[in-house]
């Protein structure tokens, strides 16, 4: 729908190029945490602070989708 994609493009404009890269790797290359990690010399701890948060805001924006077109 509409408010996905424009939710889902207002997120992604509000990342960095790294961040945007790490979630590519880590989700449609799937690579494991480590070897994102180590592809950017951090920690995983890291990888996850820099993907965890936008992760989780696709999964909110897509259950509210969910609800609206259910609703």
């Amino acid at each position: 729908s509409v408010i996905v994609l424009n939710a889902m493009t207002e997120l992604f404009d509000s990342l960095s190029e790294d961040e945007i890269e790490m979630i590519r790797l880590r989700y449609m290359k799937g690579l494991t945490l480590s070897e994102v990690a180590s592809r950017y010399s951090i920690s995983e701890r890291t990888v996850r602070n820099h993907t965890n948060p936008t992760v989780k805001q696709v999964k909110e924006i897509i259950a509210r989708a969910t609800e609206t077109m259910n609703g």
